[in-house]
């Protein structure tokens, strides 16, 4: 019996000499708000639901109805918010010859189920000039965004304008008076339309275009 004691009493003081070495090592599971935690929790995220963490589904009556009404076929539009680093912001002001005034841009992306897949059908942005707004709906040619068409006959600006930025994407010049022509609108309100525009396209193309040279 007393043999066995003494055995219970060794296992116990190694096993309590394991367990304080243990904790005093440091290697404990990384809390749920440690950075380390943080970290092993985005190298696990898909892809998809790290685009999720900077969008949010918009409810119908929530979305623009130019925006609606471009994409009839879609089920579900997510307005999609990004932040610029200055790298980007700068490379959008050179290529663009446009000053941005704010380095959050937002965008609508519109999605429908296909064949059993969801599928993203276009993208659509709000931008204002001039006291109107216009709606710019893109496609994709090549992995760049294009242009679908542009809304802002609610503004008083005539499709015969507005028409002449279909296809057109960040390879076109879309300047007032080379490939824009102002087609009866009054000056000014052409320049800045197609200035805003162009500013639109070069940075939807920064964010989501496919990289090539020219």
């Amino acid at each position: 019996m007393k043999r066995l004691t003494y055995f219970i009493t060794i296992i116990t003081i190694i096993g309590l000499t394991a367990l304080a070495t243990a904790c005093s090592s440091g290697n404990t599971a990384p809390s749920a708000s440690s950075p380390d935690a943080a970290s092993a929790t985005t190298a696990s995220a898909s892809p998809a639901a790290a685009s999720a963490a900077n969008s949010d589904s918009v409810k119908a009556g929530d979305i623009h109805a130019a925006v609606r009404a471009a994409f009839p076929n879609a089920q579900s539009i997510t307005k999609q918010y990004k932040n610029l680093t200055d790298a980007q912001a700068a490379s959008i002001e050179k290529h663009s010859g446009m000053k941005l005034d704010d380095k959050n841009h937002h965008s609508y992306l519109a999605f429908a189920t296909e064949g059993g897949t969801r599928k993203q059908i276009g993208a659509a942005a709000v931008v204002k000039t001039e006291g109107r707004e216009l709606v710019i709906v893109y496609g994709s040619e090549k992995g760049s965004p294009v242009i679908n068409e542009v809304h802002g006959e609610s503004g008083g600006i005539p499709h015969a304008f507005l028409d002449q930025f279909k296809g057109k994407g960040h390879d076109n010049k879309l300047r007032l008076g080379q490939d824009i022509k102002a087609q009866g609108v009054e000056e000014a309100l052409a320049r800045a339309v197609s200035d805003a525009i162009r500013l639109d396209v070069v940075t939807m193309q920064t964010l989501y275009g496919a990289a090539h040279s020219h």
